[in-house]
């Protein structure tokens, strides 16, 4: 009962893969610990629980539509608004007694960095009733 092999008493011609494949995956472990640290958080200040249920405004104020659009306009309720009014026109509502809903709408191709812009005057006037509309609503 001999065995045959195939191998001759020459050197092998077959790359070995194994230190490649360590490798990669030394990698792999070091890019999915580090990846996470690399995102950043936003601050968002969700309702809290409560037992007693606040009465219904007697009058609310009609939403605000904030529309978004792509090249950085932006519209309040139909009328287009400069960046520069904004503040005043959100810090004035802000100062209500009854803040009114601000209803955000983008366009798909709208710049983020102006809805940034949007959402940080919101904040910065106190709104705190904000939500974001789709196209068929």
């Amino acid at each position: 009962m001999a065995f045959s092999s195939n191998s001759s008493s020459g050197a092998m011609s077959d790359m070995n893969v194994t230190p490649l494949v360590d490798v990669m995956l030394v990698l792999l472990i070091i890019f999915m610990v580090t990846a996470p640290p690399l995102s950043y958080q936003i601050q968002v200040d969700l309702p809290q629980p409560s037992r007693e249920t606040p009465p219904p405004p007697i009058d609310p104020p009609a939403p605000i539509r904030i529309n978004v659009q792509s090249g950085g306009t932006v519209t309040w309720d139909g009328s287009p608004m400069p960046m520069a009014a904004l503040q005043a026109q959100f810090n004035v509502e802000g100062a209500r007694d009854v803040q009114p809903t601000i209803e955000i709408k983008t366009d798909p191709e709208a710049d983020y960095e102006t809805l940034a812009k949007v959402l940080a005057r919101t904040k910065n006037a106190g709104l705190i009733k904000i939500s974001f509309v789709e196209e068929g609503e």
